[in-house]
């Protein structure tokens, strides 16, 4: 089931404006691995069009896809926190646009404008929250006792 939480709707307008003005567009083709588990996250996108699967490395199996993510939903949260690694994988299904921010940029931004980094981080706490519970329903789903993974 696919929810709303990733969109960044619910900012303020003049938050949303200035978190935009810092905004590029980017586009990435189908297949396109975006970044990998534990390697420096040091940007965020807002997907504009297209699709992009998440995964976790599961030892001896295939990734696990844990997650799709859709137009309007925010790609990547592990550039807000220390050591600011991927706590997943992301790959494009379709090709996408996306809105692309630098991590540093924004955190300086958030820093600057304290009501906006306040606004912002809860925005990505319901994100974190939401994906957190669909990939452990996910996981449970194909690794769990009556899972269907393959084995």
């Amino acid at each position: 089931m696919r929810t709303t939480t990733g969109r960044l709707g619910a900012l303020p307008a003049e938050h949303r404006e200035r978190l935009m003005a810092r905004a590029r567009e980017v586009s990435f083709p189908a297949g396109t691995r975006i970044f990998e588990e534990d390697r420096k996250a040091d940007r965020f996108w807002i997907i504009r069009t297209g699709a992009v699967q998440l995964d976790v490395r599961v030892p001896g199996r295939r990734a696990a896809v844990v997650g799709t993510l859709h137009p309007g939903d925010l790609l990547g949260w592990s550039w807000l926190f220390p050591p600011y690694s991927w706590h997943l994988g992301a790959e494009t299904l379709s090709p996408v646009r996306a809105w692309e921010f630098d991590a540093q940029d924004v955190r300086e931004l958030c820093r600057e404008d304290p009501a906006l980094g306040h606004a912002l981080v809860l925005r990505y706490a319901e994100v974190i929250g939401d994906r957190l519970q669909c990939e452990r329903t996910r996981l449970l789903d194909l690794y769990g006792p009556y899972g269907r993974g393959v084995h």
